[in-house]
């Protein structure tokens, strides 16, 4: 008689696994080691975390891992960190430290049941996606000017010292901010601009009207002060929210709905931290940067699954005037994307240093004078981009991952710089403020370096530090001033150094990092625990395997606050985060599957009998 096992591996992981509740999938993966191994997959984990959780994770270069962040989502941290000026770290009261600001992560409280999935840092501010496509913000949008007390978030300088939600009219997928302004991505695929948290408008043009794969976004990047969108089909378009020509016409609609008179229009926060935002739309179409040029064939391509596939952007990273472009087979670029007022007459530059391995090879770090030199495998290939203020990225995955950095001003010929204690770390995301960095590793490590500022390393207070470890002074009798005056700040840190997240604790805490951003002089970065909290009144060591593992968030993805939903929990079947449904009730089903044709799957099948005979 025909059983389970028997139907095709693709077929369960596409078409069955899909409508189980979670519940469901751990007992089945408990019944032997061919359903253990199924129900572990890793594509099927990232795909269901996309739809439960509106994680999709885009930020790194991540592969594995996605089945713990699943079940770490049930209780997310958000941590946060650096200069506390325009109540950017969106808390009120601040960590003791002998050197002012916030030196090391402090936890970020949010309301009950809110998931906070995503994070970016803008200029003054913070950005937060949670499970359900809300998006929470706090900080200043645009400090550089000042708003009155009576002034709502219609206002770019409107401050909030801790986080509110914004009402938009559909889930958001993704978040990317510039120093004074925000860029969102909608469920519906809509594009949206934030000059100020009460008015962002949607960018209306027949370039992208999401009836092609032309003019359908695939990636927003929000540079230093334009924002910019890669379609599906590779190409790219910019415009300038502060240039000239935009700036008149965003001016002109604020002018508008001020002298309306209308309340509503000014965005004053409600009572339970929302600002419902008053929408329009910005009529005008962006600019589409030239295509590629004609680019050198990589010698890994051959061997790699696009060896067949036309050259196209599949990346891109935005910074100041400039941005960089990465290919599906590895090639890196960079295009001065200059402003408004200047017709772009440029060209995408390649840039060989960062993108062929025998290039790379030649690099002083790997074949060093004294022969000590780090290994890099012929098929390495940069596989991921990003970029903040005057410095980019391009890196690859895996144990053998490189690191590699440019600036605004890397040229055809240009050399990358290469940190030695960066490479064959497995390196999956790395993020930038002004003059500090940081790299995130698949094993949920995240290292900082470069400058002090005011705290964003968050390697801790350096007047606590043991002079000469990274993160505190050279000498005891520097150490001793900054105890005194509180000052002055310590030297930079040149090699990356692990960031804690137990500063505080009565006991040292293990704890996971699943993502991280940067900018200005602040960090932040979503954690979740490895070690389980004790409870004194809970023995039981038969503990239901999937009591810890979040719920489903809803197929129907209508957001809280649309016309016609009341914004209830009660709108939804199952709340994210909450426990599963248990063995006989089917959990909801993740919406579109595709196929993966990894025909590895399911290998040794029936070799072993499982635990139940």
């Amino acid at each position: 008689m025909p059983v389970l096992s028997d139907i095709p591996v693709e077929v369960l992981i596409d078409n069955v696994l899909p409508f189980f509740s979670i519940s469901d999938i751990v007992h089945l993966g408990s019944t032997n080691r061919f359903f253990a191994s199924l129900c572990n997959d890793d594509t099927f984990w990232k795909r269901r975390l996309q739809a439960d959780f509106n994680f999709s994770d885009e930020k790194t270069a991540r592969t594995t891992g996605w089945k713990l962040i699943y079940k770490g989502l049930s209780n997310p941290r958000v941590f946060v960190w650096g200069e506390s000026s325009k109540g950017r770290l969106g808390i009120t009261q601040f960590p003791r430290s002998v050197v002012k600001d916030v030196p090391f992560p402090t936890e970020l409280r949010f309301s009950p049941g809110v998931r906070i999935v995503s994070l970016s840092a803008g200029g003054m501010s913070f950005h937060a996606l949670d499970s359900r496509g809300n998006v929470h913000v706090w900080g200043t949008l645009d400090g550089t000017s000042v708003a009155l007390q009576q002034d709502g978030f219609s206002v770019p300088a409107k401050s909030t010292p801790t986080p509110l939600k914004l009402a938009m009219p559909a889930a958001t997928h993704s978040i990317s901010c510039g120093r004074l302004h925000a860029t969102t991505l909608d469920d519906n695929s809509y594009i949206w601009t934030f000059l100020s948290w009460g008015r962002p408008f949607r960018l209306v043009t027949a370039l992208l009207d999401n009836t092609s794969v032309d003019s359908t976004p695939l990636q927003i990047e929000s540079g230093w002060q334009f924002s910019s969108v890669l379609t599906k089909s590779g190409d790219v378009l910019v415009w300038w929210p502060f240039g000239t020509e935009t700036g008149r016409l965003i001016a002109e609609r604020n002018t508008a709905m001020d002298e309306a008179r209308d309340l509503s229009n000014r965005a004053h926060p409600t009572a339970d931290g929302v600002i419902h935002c008053t929408t329009w739309e910005l009529h005008k179409d962006p600019l589409r940067l030239p295509s590629l040029p004609r680019l050198p064939q990589l010698d890994d391509v051959t061997r790699s699954a696009v060896s067949g596939e036309d050259t196209k952007l599949v990346k891109i990273a935005a910074m100041d005037h400039c941005l960089i472009g990465l290919t599906n087979h590895g090639h890196v670029l960079k295009f001065n994307v200059g402003d408004e007022t200047n017709e772009i007459r440029g060209e995408w530059v390649y840039l060989p240093n960062f993108s062929e391995v025998g290039r790379i090879q030649q690099h002083p770090t790997f074949s060093p004078e004294d022969g000590t030199r780090l290994d890099i495998p012929q098929t390495t290939r940069i596989t991921y981009v990003s970029a903040q203020y005057k410095t980019f990225i391009a890196y690859s995955t895996g144990s053998s991952s490189i690191v590699l950095m440019g600036s605004n001003e890397t040229n055809y010929e240009s050399q990358p710089l290469i940190t030695s204690s960066l490479q064959n770390r497995n390196v999956i995301s790395v993020v930038l403020g002004d003059y500090h960095f940081g790299a995130l590793t698949s094993s949920g490590n995240f290292l900082t370096w470069g400058a002090y500022s005011r705290g964003a390393l968050g390697l801790g207070d350096p007047a606590h530090i043991t002079p000469g470890e990274p993160g505190g002074y050279r000498t005891e009798e520097r150490r001793a001033i900054a105890q005194t005056h509180g000052g002055p700040f310590p030297p930079d840190v040149r090699e990356p150094t692990e960031v804690r997240f137990d500063h505080g604790e009565k006991q040292r805490k293990e704890r996971y990092c699943f993502a991280a951003t940067c900018a200005g002089w602040h960090s932040g970065a979503l954690v979740i625990d490895l070690e389980p909290e004790v409870d004194a009144e809970d023995n039981d060591e038969d503990e239901d395997p999937t009591r810890r593992m979040p719920g489903q968030f809803p197929s129907d993805r209508t957001p809280p606050f649309s016309q016609g939903s009341s914004g209830s929990p009660n709108d939804y079947p199952q709340q994210p985060g909450n426990f599963p449904v248990f063995p006989g009730n089917i959990g909801g089903g993740i919406g579109r599957v595709f196929r993966i044709g990894y025909a590895g799957r399911g290998i040794g099948r029936g070799l072993r009998r499982g635990r139940g005979g």
